[in-house]
């Protein structure tokens, strides 16, 4: 392999939000962080040289991006997704969160529902609730290990409760579903039936494991409003730069005035590079991180399997965050947490800050050097191995 995603940088010190800030959150200093979804990995070595190029010029001032990065932008989304997005039917944003939030401000009124599929990234309840608007759940249907939609009652709370804005998480964060087309065209002929917007947050779009495709969801509807960002794919969270597809000219008219209330319609300078250097030149590193997640996803598969079989791995489509139910085990979720905290001395993301229907489960990233993977199973196995066996 020409990158090297083995070796263990030390994070701490960095005011990382991820390895720095354990005591803040509640944690114990020790312990070993994989919760919030960031990789362990530095951004591509070819990324790297444009920003340090950027900031060899020694001048940050007002930004905006050219043509060339329009074309960036559109040319890695029509060559992977088949999606061709113009530059006019791009917005920038600092964020997909962010973008998020206007998106709920922009086309719903205080007080209107707003749908969301639960158990899922916890940001969504946030945009919804702290904008006033009224939380509306469609909770995911779990069996035999695997996550679907319950589409009766997906239409009926669109019928009863007057949804007209539904935010979809595609893939899926945190349960790990891609969903499939004919599920995407079943959603779509609901919500258009029902006049319903549909924002589709596609931020983990580039990471879909073998078996299973990515279908962008404004291949479906030229009314949708599909958010995405450079920040997943090659670990960028921090620049702040995100484009959001908007076909239709009289949404993409509502959400761009509405960022432009925020005070806040730049893109951060280096963001603009980094953003534009990784969608031109990032995909051989991409193809080699991938490949890399891939052999971490079949470590935990055949570590739970033969010696933590009480731990069900949900089966990942996408993302490079998993699903652990430890149901088996009859914990309550604090007791749960509890364990994996002082027990395992590992930081994880508790299951029920995705919903209700998190009891049970852990969220874990493995975007990190397979030795430090390891030593989180092995953690794993001490605090749960011994449990009822």
């Amino acid at each position: 392999m020409k990158y090297n995603f083995d070796n263990d940088i030390n994070r701490h010190g960095t005011n990382s939000l991820k390895f720095d800030f354990a005591a803040e959150r509640g944690k114990p200093n020790d312990v070993l962080p994989m919760w919030v979804a960031d990789m362990d990995f530095p951004a591509p070595p070819e990324v790297l040289a444009d920003i340090q190029k950027a900031v060899a010029h020694g001048i940050f001032g007002y930004t905006e991006p050219k043509d060339d990065y329009y074309s960036a932008v559109s040319d890695w989304f029509g060559s992977r997704f088949g999606y061709q997005a113009t530059r006019r039917e791009i917005v920038k944003a600092p964020g997909v969160v962010f973008a998020l939030a206007q998106t709920v401000r922009a086309f719903t009124a205080p007080g209107e529902p707003v749908m969301i599929q639960t158990p899922v990234y916890y940001p969504l309840y946030h945009v919804i609730q702290d904008n006033g608007r009224t939380l509306v759940t469609n909770p995911l249907r779990y069996s035999e290990g695997k996550y679907s939609i319950d589409f009766e009652d997906f239409e009926r709370k669109i019928i009863v409760c007057g949804v007209k804005l539904f935010i979809l998480c595609s893939p899926h964060n945190p349960v790990g579903r891609v969903w499939t087309r004919d599920e995407l065209d079943e959603l779509n002929r609901v919500c258009v039936k029902h006049g319903v917007t549909v924002v589709s947050d596609e931020i983990h779009c580039d990471f879909v494991w073998d078996g299973h495709t990515h279908t962008c969801f404004g291949l479906l509807n030229e009314n949708a409003v599909v958010a995405t960002a450079p920040s997943k794919t090659f670990n960028l969270a921090g620049l702040q730069a995100s484009n959001i597809f908007i076909k239709n000219a009289e949404l993409r008219g509502k959400l761009k005035a509405e960022i432009k209330r925020s005070g806040y319609d730049g893109l951060n300078t280096l963001g603009l590079a980094a953003c534009q250097s990784a969608y031109s030149k990032g995909r051989p590193w991409l193809n080699e991180l991938k490949a890399y997640l891939t052999a971490n996803i079949r470590l935990v598969r055949e570590f739970l399997a033969e010696r933590l079989p009480k731990v069900r791995l949900v089966e990942p489509e996408g993302t490079y965050l998993l699903w652990l139910d430890f149901s088996e085990y009859g914990f309550t979720q604090d007791e749960l947490d509890r364990r994996v905290t002082e027990g395992a001395k590992l930081w994880l993301n508790s299951g029920t800050i995705f919903g209700a229907e998190g009891e049970g489960f852990q969220r874990i990233n493995i975007a990190c050097p397979r030795a430090v993977l390891a030593d989180a199973l092995d953690r794993l196995e001490k605090a749960f191995g011994g449990i009822g066996a």
